[in-house]
């Protein structure tokens, strides 16, 4: 398997901590599945970052994905292809993890986010722009 542990380090634990307050989704892997999909919407590759230090969070991967975990995984991998990047466990550990963090950082930083009702208009808002 090419994930079997997420990984978030210390800010993005300040991230989900925020927006667990702000929205009042009970689990942070929900608020991941969040993070992810919002920064696979977008049509640019995560930046490459140096993650440093121990994990503050980690979350097992059918914890994260639920009974969709092979979904997510598949979405990953399509997203790789579309990147131009490689299908291999270590790349795939690694976008996956730029992309949580990125849309953590997107997720946070939006001050119209203060609800559940904020995250879903914030799909809303991204179909409009695809249409």
């Amino acid at each position: 398997m090419a994930i079997e542990t997420v990984r978030i380090d210390e800010q993005g634990r300040e991230q989900l901590i925020r927006l667990k307050r702000h929205t009042g989704v009970e689990t942070w892997n929900v608020l991941c599945r969040w993070a992810f999909c919002a920064s696979l919407a977008e049509p640019t590759r995560p930046p490459m970052r140096l993650f440093k230090g121990e994990a503050a969070v980690e979350i097992a991967w059918r914890v994260f994905g639920g009974s969709h975990h092979e979904l997510y995984l598949a979405l990953l991998k399509q997203r790789c292809l579309r990147d131009n990047l490689p299908i291999d466990d270590t790349t795939l550990h690694e976008q996956f993890r730029l992309h949580v963090h990125r849309g953590l950082g997107y997720l946070a930083a939006d001050r119209t986010i203060r609800s559940v009702a904020g995250l879903a208009r914030k799909v809303d808002e991204r179909k409009a722009e695809a249409a």
